[in-house]
């Protein structure tokens, strides 16, 4: 991790989730670091996670899509551009099948297809066809797999299909269906030229946003460790890691905690009138380094602190060696001490 963390601190990160929408955002990051992150995140995203298609389709009687069917308003290449855009999941890896009968007049939709129980039809109301009148010998036949990535349908797949009749579909098998980022400059301090990256993703509903996202990042992860797996370097000088921030905040937390229990130093011992003391600890001032922390205008504030329990404590703290009022530690040398005269 770049060595100006150590300066601005681990980038938080946050993602919101609506529907089947997920927004990331990470900030602080150094300059150039939003581009290099959100564009490999859009590419890992957009190319490599796992996703349901359809890639064959099957017609009784008809061996290419450049044709049409007897009562059916489509042809049959629209079929297949209808068919292609059925939001599918599956849940396993393997090929299977599903079916739909063109016996019923009106609009045929994914609904009306017989699938088994590892198929899931996420958008029911997708069209398939359009029947003029029924048929019930006709019917159409997919074939439904789960793959990664852009599959394109070569002539030699066209020639090695023993079934004629089987039409061969291009796929896109990826469950995004919309991905961008966007960088806007961020502060921290006087760091200035910082980034802020920011990650839109929408899927079909087949791998929830947040979990592609995490899918995206383990396989690019998997990939960069192939650069540094084995003799690992580093160089400590100009670089660090999350882990390694976080011990060292942990560490510089539990040592101030430390020294702040090691400098408690009861208010019994200034020797002060009860009433005064009282009205100190009822307002939660317990300690004489609290009580230095805080200024006359708050102490004025508590309940039975009046002019007497000031003078009080203006004198004593005068004749302990403190200054009067507050943020201040014991005096070192008389000069410092101020007192009224």
């Amino acid at each position: 991790m770049h060595i100006l963390h150590s300066e601005i601190g681990n980038p938080i990160l946050k993602i919101t989730k609506d529907g089947n929408v997920a927004v990331l955002t990470v900030m602080p990051l150094p300059a150039g670091y939003g581009v290099t992150l959100g564009n490999a995140l859009r590419r890992c995203l957009l190319s490599s996670l796992p996703g349901t298609a359809v890639t064959k389709m099957k017609i009784s009687g008809y061996s290419h899509e450049y044709t049409t069917i007897d009562g059916v308003k489509e042809s049959i290449f629209d079929i297949s551009l209808n068919v292609r855009q059925l939001r599918l999941k599956k849940h396993s890896k393997g090929e299977e099948f599903a079916e739909v009968s063109l016996k019923k007049s009106g609009v045929i939709t994914a609904a009306d297809l017989k699938v088994s129980s590892d198929v899931e039809i996420l958008d029911p109301s997708q069209i398939i066809a359009t029947c003029d009148k029924a048929d019930p010998k006709k019917k159409i036949q997919l074939q439904i797999e789960k793959g990664v990535g852009y599959r394109l349908i070569t002539n030699d797949d066209s020639a090695k299909e023993e079934d004629p009749e089987n039409i061969l579909l291009d796929a896109n098998f990826s469950p995004i269906l919309y991905v961008k980022y966007d960088i806007e400059p961020a502060r921290v301090g006087e760091q200035t030229n910082l980034d802020k990256l920011t990650l839109t993703v929408e899927t079909d509903g087949s791998l929830d946003p947040e979990n592609a996202i995490k899918l995206a990042a383990g396989i690019l992860q998997s990939y960069f460790e192939l650069f540094n797996s084995e003799d690992a370097y580093t160089d400590e000088d100009f670089t660090t890691s999350f882990d390694k921030l976080k011990k060292q905040k942990e560490a510089e937390a539990q040592a101030a905690s430390e020294a702040k229990e090691a400098a408690f130093t009861p208010i019994d011992i200034l020797g002060l009138s009860q009433r005064t003391l009282n009205a100190l600890v009822n307002g939660g001032i317990t300690s004489v380094e609290q009580l230095l922390e805080t200024s006359m205008t708050q102490l004025s504030q508590l309940r039975g602190f009046g002019q007497k329990a000031k003078t009080e404590l203006d004198k004593i703290l005068v004749d302990r060696g403190y200054v009067s009022g507050v943020g201040t530690a014991p005096a070192t040398d008389d000069k410092d001490i101020n007192t009224d005269k």
